[in-house]
Parts: structure tokens; sequence; C-alpha cells
């Protein structure tokens, strides 16, 4: 046996193991995989409960395009980034939309308490800003945003990759058609 052991030792380059070296060996083996077993099911919980929040698949940076259709009936074709950063039940979001003619940055923080939205937001290029109320879950909300004299009724739907937001307002802003991906 001990033969047997300095040969495979040899043939793996390795120096001979002694049976008291080999269960250390094992045993330290065992304690690594069971580090290893506990740090991944520590991640894999923890990640399963960060996507299972309210704003779960809408943490990170979307890009795209869509319509903003102005009081005029005009409408003009845009170009949108978002981010969005999802903490809990907690999620500050930016959004830029950008035609030639026409801009809009609108950022917002808004926080989940069971189903029920609420937060404020702020549009820096015409120096705006208000409260958000609304419901919603799983991606899919349907909001309001409101200040004095502007209404938006805001739908946002989100499936994997992909995000659509709709927004009708009573202003000179009547409405945006936005589609987004990661």
């Amino acid at each position: 046996m001990v033969h047997h052991l300095a040969y495979r030792a040899a043939v793996d380059g390795k120096h001979p193991v002694s049976k008291k070296n080999r269960s250390t060996g094992l045993i330290a083996q065992t304690r690594r995989l069971t580090f290893a077993a506990v740090a991944f099911f520590m991640v894999s919980a923890s990640a399963s409960y960060a996507q299972s929040g309210p704003f779960a698949g809408l943490a990170g940076n979307w890009s795209g395009g869509g319509t903003v259709t102005l009081d005029d009936g005009s409408r003009e074709r845009i170009r949108c980034r978002a981010s969005y950063q999802v903490a809990g039940t907690r999620m500050t979001m930016a959004l830029t939309c950008a035609s030639d003619a026409y801009k809009f940055n609108l950022a917002a923080n808004v926080v989940d308490e069971g189903g029920a939205v609420s937060g404020n937001w702020s549009e820096s290029g015409r120096n705006v800003s208000g409260v958000l109320q609304g419901r919603g879950g799983g991606g899919n909300f349907q909001i309001v945003a409101a200040t004095a004299g502007f209404n938006s009724n805001i739908s946002l739907r989100t499936a994997g990759n992909k995000q659509i937001v709709t927004m009708r307002a009573d202003s000179q802003f009547r409405g945006a058609d936005i589609t987004l991906s990661k």
C-alpha cells in the first residue's frame, strides 16, 4: 500500500501522503467545501431576496426610444436612457429623453409600502417637482405624478430585459410612449 501511494505520488508529481496527512487533508477539504456551500447559499438567498422585492428586475441601466406627443398634436421621435438604483423597498430613478427639439430629465425617489408606491419627482429642464402615488409591484406599476397645474398618469411594465413606459399628461407635454431594454 505504501509503495502504491509512493508510486502514485511520483506519477502525479507529489510527495507521498501518509494516512494521517490524508485524513487531515480530507478534513480541510471538507471544511472548504462546506464553507463554499454555505457562502453560495447565502449569496443565492440574498440575490433572490433582492430580486423578490417590489422593484425586482428594474435595477440597472436601460436605453431605447419612442415618441413624445405635444399639446398641438405633433409627435417627435425620442431616444431615452434610464437608470434605476434599487435598495429593498426603495428606488431612485433617472430618465432622460431627447429629440431634435424636445428634452426632459425626470428624476424620482419612491418607496413601496405593501404595494402602495409613493415618493417625489422632479424635471430639471423645466424646474418643476411634485409627488408620486400609485400601486404596483413585480415590474408593473400605475403611478400618478402631480404638481400644481400638472398631472400625469404613468404606466411602467417590465418583463425580463424589456420595459414599456407610457405617460399621459394634461399640459403642453401630452404624453410619451417609450420602450427600453437592458
